[in-house]
This record gives C-alpha cells, sequence and structure tokens, in this order.
C-alpha cells in the first residue's frame, strides 16, 4: 500500500513538473510576443508623430496661400468668409408633393445581378 502511495506521489510529481515546464514555456513565449508588440506599438507612435509634424508643416498658412497664388488661373480658389455660407433659415422647406427622384430599394434591386433562368 506504502509503494502504491509513492508511485502515486511521484507520478504526481512528475506530472506537475512536466506542466510546469509547459506553462514556463509558454509564458516566455507569451513575454516575447509581448515584447514584439511593444516594439511596433512605439513605431507606430514615431511614425504618427513624424506624420503629425510632417502635416503641419505642409499645412502652414503662408505655404497654402502661396500655393493658392500659384495655381489662381488653374483652380480659381478663394479664401472662405462668413458671407459664402447661408443661414438655416434661408433654405427653403421640402414641398409637400415631393417625390424622390430614385428609391434606394429600387435601385439597389435593379443593380442586383441576375441569373438567366431567373423570370424576375
Amino acid at each position: 500500500m506504502r509503494g502504491l502511495a509513492y508511485l502515486l506521489a511521484g507520478a504526481s510529481f512528475l506530472g506537475l513538473g512536466f506542466w510546469a515546464y509547459q506553462e514556463n514555456y509558454a509564458t516566455q513565449a507569451s513575454l516575447r510576443e509581448l515584447r514584439d508588440l511593444n516594439r511596433q506599438i512605439g513605431a507606430a507612435h514615431a511614425r504618427i508623430n513624424m506624420l503629425e509634424a510632417e502635416w503641419a508643416y505642409l499645412n502652414r498658412p503662408d505655404r497654402l496661400r502661396d500655393l493658392v497664388n500659384l495655381n489662381y488661373q488653374r483652380l480659381m480658389l478663394v479664401p472662405l468668409m462668413p458671407e459664402s455660407f447661408a443661414a438655416m433659415d434661408a433654405i427653403p422647406d421640402r414641398p409637400e408633393d415631393y417625390v424622390p427622384l430614385l428609391d434606394a430599394t429600387q435601385v439597389s434591386s435593379d443593380m442586383a445581378p441576375r441569373d438567366a433562368e431567373d423570370p424576375l
């Protein structure tokens, strides 16, 4: 009986040792993956910071003004002024007898591919 208890204790000891060994390597693999992800996140933050700085540099008002002046003949760009916008009261309401030109469900069903045998 004592031998059976020793055998069971030894087997459980070996089983727990094998489990701990597996968990150790799984934990190390997870830590390596975490380090790689942190490295990728750091690189992404560096790229974002660089792109934000580049965006700020390219959107300098004096540079944009020079580009507008340089391409005025071709683009006819003018500065936005408050007078360019209408007040909400100036927009007319939709008439009561309004009929939409296209029904969204009809358009989507008209554009759907059909089989040659389908009589629809």
